[in-house]
């Protein structure tokens, strides 16, 4: 589904800073050679990521949903002077073909990436986090959000990607599935926690932006 008109979205990407070869490269690859590539997060989300990231200087940054690297890259491209970016994501079969373009991007020893269960290894990663980016299986978001609350130092950020959910957020014709209903229990829970400030942004298929009181 797409949120505005076709001629401005076009508009808004030539007036946003282009990809850089490296991850025009990955962004090639990734819609040629891996299912699902609509999970990337693309030109325009990824230099809004880069610059949050740039805005907040993060020096430690968790990342719950790697896929093949994209977004991770970009908020890479805002930490602070030796810091570091964790991320997680439970797909083997694309761990050679992501740990190919952090090196590449010069990340090798910058960007910790694991393979597992989230909820199970979330637990044991030590925070604070100055910046958490949750883009994995929407059943666990909220999940996800009460793991990672206690690593976020206060005045941290943590973002959601997806929680528009291709517009399903606001259907009314069709029974509600699985995932929108959990993205709806998500998006509800977490702008009605008094412990954070939130804004919904309708960039490609929705960022939350939650910042720790």
């Amino acid at each position: 589904m797409e949120f505005i008109p076709e001629d401005i979205q076009k508009y808004v990407e030539a007036h946003t800073d282009p990809e850089s070869e490296l991850l025009m490269d990955l962004n090639r690859e990734t819609h040629a050679k891996v299912m699902m590539p609509r999970m990337l997060s693309g030109h325009l989300q990824g230099r809004a990521l880069s610059m949050i990231s740039h805005m907040i200087k993060p020096s430690r940054i968790l990342e719950i949903g790697t896929y093949t690297g994209y977004s991770a890259l970009c908020m890479a491209e805002g930490l602070a002077e030796g810091g570091k970016l964790i991320t997680l994501d439970k797909n083997e079969e694309l761990e050679e073909m992501v740990r190919g373009y952090f090196e590449k991007a010069g990340y090798t020893n910058t960007i910790d990436f694991r393979i597992g269960n989230a909820i199970e290894l979330i637990p044991e990663i030590e925070g604070p986090f100055d910046l958490v980016f949750i883009d994995a299986d929407k059943a666990n978001y909220y999940n996800y959000f009460k793991l990672v609350f206690e690593k976020v130092r206060s005045g941290g950020f943590i973002i959601a990607d997806n929680v528009l959910w291709s517009g399903k957020v606001v259907q009314t014709e069709k029974k509600i599935d699985k995932d929108t209903q959990a993205i709806l229990d998500f998006n509800r829970l977490t702008h009605e926690d008094d412990r954070v400030e939130n804004v919904l942004l309708p960039i490609r298929d929705g960022l939350m932006v939650l910042r720790k009181k």
